[in-house]
């Protein structure tokens, strides 16, 4: 029977979007725009999913282009990747925001190892958004953004969230992270029927942006969430 591990790596290998975008708008895939994120990728679930233990699924919005958009692992910049996983990656250097609160949440959750031996963290989108800005410059997007940038990833956010359920993970809750992505999620679990209950907590990156001086007590929130406590 195949690992946990081996399955992830599957399906980020097969990876992509080849359907429909309203225009302005983009889609990056780092597996096939940068050989060395494919290698630390499985280097990260080779290390810390190598078995076929149950995970609990913690829900992004989709990858930022200085996090999973570089390294493949969601919520992790390269900062992360190789200071508290152990993975260090040499094409490129990142840091992302939301990497930061998260890294804070798993130390003390207890580590990587526990953290990441409980949890699987993806998006219901995989894969980076990009919106175009001006001539040669793009920025990060939300799948949510545009009415009909929804619409049309809809399909392919489905099909990925039932893809991140096979890899073996608990459907009797998952967590959700902002409180605009759960209202998406909420409408495609409502005809879907994925999970039996959604958890939603503050987005990484507006908590870091925004009620930075108040980090502690969502760090507090995230872990009594997560412990459930």
């Amino acid at each position: 029977m195949k690992t946990i591990a081996e399955k992830i790596i599957s399906f980020n290998r097969k990876l992509q979007y080849t359907g429909p975008l309203p225009k302005g708008f983009g889609v990056l895939n780092p597996f096939r725009e940068n050989p060395e994120t494919m290698q630390v990728m499985e280097q990260f679930y080779h290390k810390f999913y190598n078995d076929q233990h149950q995970r609990k699924f913690i829900i992004g919005i989709n990858p930022s282009r200085h996090g999973a958009g570089l390294t493949g692992v969601p919520f992790t910049d390269t900062k992360r990747l190789d200071k508290v996983c152990g993975i260090p990656m040499q094409s490129v250097a990142s840091h992302e925001v939301s990497s930061v609160f998260l890294y804070d949440v798993i130390a003390q959750y207890g580590g990587v190892d526990r953290f990441y031996g409980h949890f699987y963290i993806n998006s219901p989108f995989p894969l980076a958004i990009v919106r175009h800005a001006a001539p040669g410059k793009w920025l990060n997007a939300n799948y949510y953004d545009d009415p009909a940038l929804f619409e049309a990833v809809k399909p392919f956010m489905i099909k990925s969230l039932r893809q991140h359920i096979a890899l073996g993970l608990n459907t009797d809750k998952a967590y959700v992270l902002g409180k605009k992505n759960e209202s998406f999620i909420s409408k495609i679990n409502k005809t879907e029927h994925l999970f039996g209950r959604l958890i939603t907590l503050e987005h990484p990156r507006f908590i870091q942006q925004y009620r930075s001086r108040y980090k502690q007590e969502y760090i507090d929130k995230y872990l009594a969430a997560l412990e459930d406590r």
